[in-house]
């Protein structure tokens, strides 16, 4: 799965978040190799993954965002053996170390608001050790660099990512990937 990942995503930086449905079919049509699945639910996520992993593209699980799954173990054994997805996200440290256990590539998703937010988010990845981090909002190259050095993991940025120099500036700062949902960026 590790490598799966980042062979995709140093071939093509650009990663399509699809927070909507209705993005979907664009998103595998995209020059993109990977998907973050912002939204889904127990009734079409199997379909999604399916769908997504038929064109040969891989595939990361917000768990946090899929409705009617709870945000435990259980239903994390049950995406993983039932709809196999290339790997999840969250922001939940707890899921992160049950995931690593069950063998599953790992992103955990850190929201940088302020001084105190990043320094937790720091601590916390290095006690979980995800496979990767992303980091949101996205634009924050500083930021990246500091994460990215004290941690040593791999750094994926996304949030408010809305045109080319965006992109660059996290590249640039560090980042191995850019996840967005904006369909401009997904063809650069």
């Amino acid at each position: 799965m590790k490598n799966i990942f980042f062979s995709k995503v140093f071939e093509n930086p650009i990663i399509a978040a699809v927070n909507n449905i209705e993005k979907l079919d664009r998103a595998v049509s995209s020059p993109t190799e990977i998907i973050f699945l912002l939204v889904g639910d127990i009734f079409n996520l199997k379909k999604i993954v399916d769908e997504v992993k038929s064109k040969e593209m891989s595939i990361y699980v917000h768990l946090d965002l899929m409705e009617g799954f709870s945000k435990d173990i259980v239903a994390l054994k049950y995406i993983n053996e039932n709809i196999k997805p290339d790997g999840i996200i969250t922001t939940k440290s707890n899921l992160i170390k049950f995931a690593k256990n069950l063998g599953i590539f790992t992103i955990q998703r850190l929201f940088i608001l302020d001084s105190l937010s990043l320094e937790t988010g720091i601590s916390s990845v290095l006690s979980t050790k995800p496979d990767a981090v992303e980091i949101l909002p996205g634009i924050m190259p500083k930021i990246t660099q500091e994460i990215h050095k004290k941690t040593h993991l791999p750094i994926i940025t996304g949030g408010l990512i809305k045109e080319k120099e965006d992109v660059i500036n996290s590249l640039n700062a560090g980042a191995i990937g850019v996840s967005t949902s904006k369909e401009e960026i997904w063809y650069m």
